[in-house]
């Protein structure tokens, strides 16, 4: 596939837009949250804001991967930005909390197809050599989106209302439209007969509901022992039935065969669980430094800053990288180093010095740029053309799940590990630890319960990093074994 370069830059540019687009929604939303809930009377159901995006959005990236492969990348990607748009202005208009996720679920049905096919338009666009330095410079997207979020949103919400998070995105849209629109050519694209692997797509719609579902209940220390036993036989399932399907039908939404190539199936894999990994220090570095240092919400915040930017100049470093070393060489030793800087937290006290864990999200950030772009471009070059959209889609559902099933699999490890030491603590209430997990909400305890209640949090912790610091050494024995030992051509 050629497609005219002559406006590659331009392209870019709509490019990065839809990416900072898509990614700052989170940051945007999460800060105007509060303000949605008390004025639509939501908390009952705050959680399902964020699930459905989530739920909407991984179902239909690998429809959309594979469509980007049959009908052409511009036109699925049209469809997604409007498709996003669309959904944006409803959530604007939305009058209840109801409706508000419905719409929610139109803007991530979107944001399937915003994200992958975004990546596939890169790997169309660049040769192998220079694709590297464009994904660096599209992720500059995600570190602006991660500083400036919680400020714009605030802003927004402080000086006009809630409803324009939403409203936003319709003129940065129209850009991307625009641009993709009248500048983005697929030349000499073949189109194929699309014949749609509509059981494969139920069954994997099935499975993915039904893992996301389970993994955001596990985070709840309420949920019944029924509903989790129902969930994992469906998952088990329609897995089966999926793959059953997939191996007889002519035109497989997932073609199995990609993962054939254990280099491709590794590098989703290294992705996937580096992506989870990232949910704990995202989430639980704040939550430490408000709870046992006291630190406000904005400076605990900033802790995780450093790792955003240095994510981005981790990126750039890849071109040169991977023309010199196989993809394990590059990625064993930087999963070494992760494991070494995060292996403290497991044993940490109270007199940790705060600078640590600056110092921790500076090097995470710098390793994590480095490995999960190179796992993008990797795993796109080691498929045909034909697959650049599956196999981008791929890649994006992998670091979805692994988000997702992190997240969960994490609030579990913090909820049970306080359930068991409560025990050893009559005078402290599950509500005594759920204020002072807040800097905002800490209350005046006396001096011996607040030491207790950090003692319990720190502990928490060195549960959460002690299996974070196990994922670290699964990736880096996962990569032990890659067959790949020479530079990938």
């Amino acid at each position: 596939m050629n497609q005219k370069t002559n406006n590659s830059h331009l392209i870019m540019v709509a490019i990065f837009i839809a990416t900072f687009m898509t990614s700052i929604e989170a940051t945007i939303v999460t800060t105007a949250l509060p303000t949605i809930i008390s004025d639509l009377n939501g908390l009952s159901m705050q959680s399902w804001v964020f699930a459905t995006y989530l739920l909407t959005s991984a179902i239909s990236t690998p429809v959309y991967g594979k469509l980007a492969d049959t009908v052409g990348r511009k036109p699925i990607f049209i469809i997604g930005t409007s498709l996003f748009l669309l959904g944006s202005f409803l959530c604007g208009i939305a009058g209840n909390i109801e409706a508000l996720i419905v719409f929610r679920a139109i803007q991530g049905l979107g944001a399937g197809a915003i994200m992958p096919v975004t990546f596939t338009i890169i790997a169309d666009l660049f040769s192998y050599e220079k694709r590297s330095n464009k994904i660096a410079f599209n992720n500059t997207a995600w570190g602006i989106s991660a500083l400036f979020g919680p400020i714009v949103g605030g802003f927004i919400v402080e000086k006009l209302n809630w409803h324009w998070i939403f409203f936003i995105n319709l003129p940065l849209g129209l850009i991307v439209l625009l641009i993709i629109g009248y500048m983005y050519h697929e030349t000499e694209f073949q189109k194929k007969k699309l014949n749609i692997d509509y059981l494969g797509i139920i069954f994997l719609s099935i499975s993915l509901v039904s893992l996301l579902l389970l993994f955001q209940d596990l985070s709840n220390p309420q949920l019944a022992m029924s509903k989790l036993i129902t969930l994992v036989i469906i998952i088990i399932v329609s897995s089966i039935l999926f793959l059953v399907v997939e191996r007889k039908v002519k035109d497989p939404v997932i073609p199995l065969k990609l993962f054939r190539n254990s280099t491709f199936s590794i590098q989703i894999v290294t992705a996937l669980i580096l992506s989870g990994v990232q949910m704990g220090y995202q989430i639980y570095f704040p939550i430490w430094l408000q709870s046992v240092y006291s630190f406000s919400p904005s400076m605990a915040g900033l802790a995780i800053t450093p790792s955003s930017i240095m994510w981005l100049v981790g990126s750039f470093f890849v071109g040169w990288l991977i023309k010199r070393y196989a993809p394990k060489r590059i990625i064993m030793p930087l999963v070494l180093i992760e494991t070494i800087i995060f292996l403290p937290l497991v044993f940490a006290t109270r007199q940790l010095p705060e600078a640590t864990f600056y110092l921790i999200a500076t090097i995470n950030g710098l390793v994590m740029g480095i490995v999960i772009t190179t796992t993008t471009v990797i795993s796109q070059h080691l498929v045909p053309k034909d697959y650049l959209g599956t196999a981008s889609s791929m890649f994006t559902l992998g670091r979805t799940l692994g988000q997702t099933i992190m997240t969960g699999v994490f609030g579990l490890i913090f909820n049970l590990a306080t359930q068991s030491q409560l025990k050893n603590f009559n005078n402290i209430s599950l509500t005594q630890i759920t204020n002072e997990i807040s800097s905002v909400t800490k209350s005046s305890l006396g001096k011996n319960v607040g030491q207790e209640i950090q003692y319990i949090i720190i502990n928490n912790m060195h549960s959460i990093y002690l299996v974070v610091v196990i994922l670290f050494i699964l990736v880096f024995v996962i990569n032990y074994f890659d067959k790949q030992k020479t530079v990938v051509e």
